[in-house]
C-alpha cells in the first residue's frame, strides 16, 4: 500500500476576467455558495506557468455541501487574462470540460434551461449515464451527469465537481499515468468510434478513443465524504491533432488551469511522482493563507495538463466565530464527523456575491 492517499477532488481551477462574476454565476446555477477562502494575493510560486513573473491574483474556492469537488475561480489582477487563439474541441490537450452531478438529470435540464445548452437532448454516455452538456457564459463547457452519490441532501439540483474530461495524444501513455500515479485504477469504459452524445460539442463529430476510468478503492481521508467518488475521462482524437489549449497562453488564463487532489502525506507523494519520472514543478512546502494552510505542489500529466495536490492542514469551519480545525492535531486518514463537514456551510453566501 503505499504512503500517500488521494481523498478525492477538491477542486477544478478556472482562470476568469472577473471573480465575482463567475462565482455568482456557479453559486446560483449549481450550487457553489460556500466560500473555503476567498483571497488576493501574488502568487509568488508558480514562476514556471506566469512567464517567469510573480502575478497578482484573486481566488476564491467555492463548494457545495450535497457533495462533490469544489470550484477554485481564478482571476489575474495583474494583468488581462487571454483565451485561447482557437476553439477548442474534445480531443485537444487538457481539461476540455468539468463533471457536475446531478440527482435528477430531468430536473437539472429544467432548471438550467435557461443557459446556453449545447446537448439537444437529454444523452447517455457509453455505461449508460444520463448526462447534458451546456456553457457556462464564460465560454467553459460543463457536463452534467447523473449520480448517486452524495453526502447531503439540499433543494438544490446539482452537486459540485464530479470529475473532468482531459484530452490527450496517446491514450495508453496517459493510462499509465492516471492509472498507475493517480490511482484511478478501474475502466468504466474504453471504447473507440464517432460517439452519439457528443455530436452537439466542438468536435463532437470527430472519432476518438474515449477511456472514463474511477476508483476501486474508497477515498479516505477528513473531507472525503463530501468530495466522494469521482472520475476522470480521457479522450484521443483519432482523426485529428489536438493542440494544447494552453499553447502561447499562461496558467491563470481564461479556461479550466488545473485538477486538484486533496491529499494525505505530501513527502511520500514527492518520493512517489520523482520515482514515477513527474517530479514536482511547484513546491510550495508550508504554506498560511491566513483563513487555510497546508501544502501544495504541481506535476504535469504527460500532455503537460496541471495536476495540483493540496495537504490540507487548517481549514476554517465557521469563519464568523473564529473557529478553524488543525487537521494535524488528529489521524489524517480518519474522516470527520459528519455533523462537523456539515458546519461548513454555516459559511454559506445565500444572496449575490457580486
Amino acid at each position: 500500500m503505499r504512503d500517500w492517499q488521494i481523498c478525492g477532488i477538491q477542486q477544478v481551477g478556472i482562470g476568469n476576467k472577473s471573480v465575482y462574476d463567475t462565482w455568482e454565476w456557479y453559486r446560483s446555477r449549481l450550487g457553489l455558495n460556500v466560500p473555503v477562502f476567498d483571497e488576493a494575493a501574488e502568487a509568488a510560486l508558480m514562476l514556471p506557468y506566469t512567464g517567469g513573473q510573480a502575478r497578482s491574483r484573486h481566488a476564491v474556492l467555492a463548494l457545495n455541501m450535497q457533495g462533490g469537488g469544489g470550484a477554485e475561480i481564478w482571476q489575474y489582477t495583474s494583468r488581462t487574462p487571454t483565451k485561447a487563439n482557437f476553439d477548442i474541441r474534445i480531443g485537444d490537450l487538457g481539461i476540455t470540460f468539468t463533471k457536475y452531478k446531478s440527482r435528477d438529470i430531468t430536473n437539472s435540464w429544467s432548471k438550467l434551461s435557461k443557459e446556453e445548452i449545447l446537448s439537444k437532448d437529454v444523452l447517455q454516455d457509453p455505461d449508460n449515464n444520463n448526462h447534458f452538456f451546456l456553457n457556462d457564459p464564460f465560454g467553459n463547457l460543463i457536463q452534467l451527469i447523473e449520480s448517486d452519490n452524495w453526502f447531503n441532501q439540499s433543494k438544490h439540483h446539482c452537486g459540485g465537481v464530479y470529475g473532468v474530461g482531459i484530452g490527450v495524444s496517446d491514450m495508453d501513455k496517459s493510462l499509465k499515468f492516471y492509472q498507475d500515479l493517480l490511482a484511478y485504477d478501474k475502466i468504466v469504459y474504453d471504447q473507440s468510434g464517432i460517439f452519439e452524445d457528443l455530436k452537439d460539442l466542438p468536435g463532437g463529430d470527430s472519432k476518438y478513443r474515449r477511456v472514463c476510468l474511477t476508483h476501486s478503492e474508497e477515498r479516505k481521508g477528513a473531507f472525503s465524504p463530501l468530495f466522494g467518488r469521482s472520475q476522470i475521462e480521457l479522450f484521443q482524437a483519432l482523426d485529428y491533432t489536438g493542440r494544447p489549449i494552453f499553447e502561447n497562453r499562461l496558467w491563470g488564463d481564461l479556461g479550466y488551469i488545473h485538477l486538484c487532489f486533496d491529499i494525505i502525506n505530501m513527502d511520500a507523494l514527492r518520493s512517489d511522482c520523482d520515482s514515477f519520472g513527474t517530479p514536482f514543478q511547484v513546491d510550495s512546502g508550508d504554506f498560511d493563507m491566513g483563513e487555510a494552510a497546508g501544502k501544495f505542489a504541481y506535476i504535469e500529466d504527460p500532455d503537460g495538463t496541471l495536476i495540483e495536490f493540496v495537504e490540507t492542514l487548517k481549514v476554517p469551519i465557521l469563519k464568523k466565530i473564529g473557529w478553524y480545525l488543525d487537521l494535524r492535531k488528529r489521524s489524517q486518514t480518519k474522516s470527520l464527523p459528519k455533523w462537523m463537514i456539515k458546519a461548513l456551510g454555516l459559511n454559506k453566501k445565500t444572496k449575490p456575491v457580486n
